[in-house]
């Protein structure tokens, strides 16, 4: 393995400069795809003629191929380089993205959607690239707007579909797609240098590939369906069997072969374990409160004398402020972390989280409620995405940089799966008696959804206080390392 050089000052703001902004872009570029499909899938079930329950393996799909893939990429960046499989990763989501706009047929979109999925290996593999290429003072910021994009890409995402839709077919939505997707691959191919640390003595390892795969796809495919197959049915308690079943071979086999694809020892760590599980609330809340306040913006008020009768792109929009959130907490997360380490920024986003659920489920009766709550939730997610790389790489060594990350990401993803699964139980649990035929939850559903929501961020604000730090003295903000503090490994 080298160890990558440390940048001179003198190159210090061109490295920066060159390299963040391609990172950036290919992180927007995966998360708006990840979400754009969801407030139009009732009208992709119309379009493709499939039931509501098949449409949802659209979202299903990737979910499984991100949380599989994410990790997958993470380690083969770190064995044989970051670049690559970053470029990689980006052909997956430009290939989906092409195939779902030739394809008129329901299967090959889910076939597309898979192909899409290989853009979360972004993620870990960017945060990596950021470690390695710039200099030490500009890591916290870099990680944390990289970090960060993934919320505001999420919020972007939703407006997008929505004003798209407002001029053109779905198609649009994957246009957007591809041709973001493309500029992403086309700037990393000029602006990010070759990778300076590769893991040369590090090995393969296709069983724990396998086996981590199997429980993952056991596991989210039982969670995303769980509500239409029913969780006590066959298919579904049997395949919560398979996962953990599976996930116990793929401990033996970690804890046995040289050349693990995860090293248990390292998520053993306090540091890396309890941020895991901050990453799995967090993701709980985000992606469960974006589908909860996206459907009771566009429920019809006449029939159910709550909501907005909102269109597609008003409820994106009343979403809107989570995305600016987002990009407010990136800098602010850096100058936190830097001060303060990146404790602070965790607890003050799993808390943020919580107030704004909180007031929703207490007031909802105007439009400002979901902006207001919208802006103070998309602050607190950037404030912890920032949070939990800091964290991890605080913890890990350079080599192990991406497959680190690629399991918070793997987790926020399994949270954001349940947590879709779970807001969806609450709505589809208690219903109104209407003289139409099609269900809509009560008022109280959604109170008690965002009350869930809210639950989960403030447990995850209190995860943070299970890890030791010892602090270290404040030093200038510039001039901060990635984590000042030197939390429990």
């Amino acid at each position: 393995m080298r160890e990558a050089p440390q940048p001179t000052p003198t190159a210090a703001e061109p490295t920066s400069a060159r390299v963040l902004p391609a990172l950036i872009l290919a992180m927007l570029a995966f998360s708006v795809v990840q979400t754009a499909v969801v407030p139009i899938l009732p009208g992709l079930a119309r379009e493709l003629n499939v039931s509501g329950s098949d449409i949802t393996w659209l979202m299903t799909a990737n979910l499984l191929s991100a949380a599989v893939l994410t990790p997958l990429l993470g380690r083969f960046g770190d064995l044989r380089g970051r670049k690559p499989m970053l470029l990689v990763s980006l052909a997956g989501l430009v290939l989906g993205s092409g195939l779902a706009v030739a394809t008129h047929s329901f299967t090959w979109l889910v076939v597309a959607r898979v192909l899409q999925g290989a853009g979360g290996g972004v993620l870990p593999l960017a945060i990596s690239i950021v470690r390695d290429e710039l200099p030490r003072h500009k890591v916290t910021g870099g990680v944390a707007a990289i970090s960060a994009s993934m919320g505001v890409g999420s919020g972007l995402g939703l407006v997008a579909t929505g004003l798209l839709l407002e001029h053109w077919s779905y198609k649009s939505i994957f246009w957007m797609g591809l041709v973001f997707g493309l500029v992403a691959i086309a700037l990393v191919v000029l602006r990010v240098p070759t990778d300076p640390v590769t893991d040369k003595e590090g090995g393969a390892d296709p069983l724990g590939a396998l086996t981590l795969a199997g429980w993952l796809s056991a596991l989210l495919v039982a969670v995303s369906q769980g509500n239409h197959w029913g969780w006590t049915s066959t298919r579904t308690l049997g395949l919560f069997a398979v996962a953990a079943v599976v996930a116990l071979l793929w401990l033996l086999v970690e804890s046995k072969v040289s050349h693990p694809l995860v090293d248990l020892s390292m998520m053993a760590r306090p540091a890396v374990a309890f941020t895991n599980l901050s990453g799995l609330l967090i993701g709980f809340g985000m992606y469960g409160s974006f589908m909860v306040i996206s459907n009771f913006a566009q429920t019809p008020e006449k029939l159910t004398h709550y909501g907005f009768t909102a269109t597609v792109l008003h409820a994106g929009v009343m979403l809107l402020p989570s995305a600016i959130g987002s990009m407010v907490a990136a800098p602010l997360g850096a100058l936190l972390i830097a001060r303060r380490g990146p404790r602070l920024p965790l607890v003050l986003g799993g808390f943020l989280g919580a107030v704004s659920m909180a007031y929703l489920a207490l007031r909802h009766g105007a439009e400002f409620d979901l902006y207001f709550s919208s802006a103070v939730f998309g602050l607190g997610v950037g404030l912890a995405y920032a949070a939990m790389p800091a964290y991890i790489n605080g913890a890990v060594p350079a080599e192990q940089s991406g497959i680190a990350n690629g399991m918070n990401a793997v987790l926020r993803t399994v949270g954001g799966a349940v947590g879709t699964a779970v807001m969806s139980a609450i709505l589809t649990g208690d219903t109104l008696k209407l003289p139409v035929p099609v269900q809509l939850p009560t008022e109280n559903a959604y109170q008690n959804a965002f009350w869930v929501a809210g639950a989960m961020c403030l447990v995850a604000a209190a995860v943070p206080f299970a890890i030791r730090a010892v602090k270290s003295a404040p030093v200038p903000a510039e001039q901060a390392a990635p984590a000042l503090s030197k939390t429990d490994a």
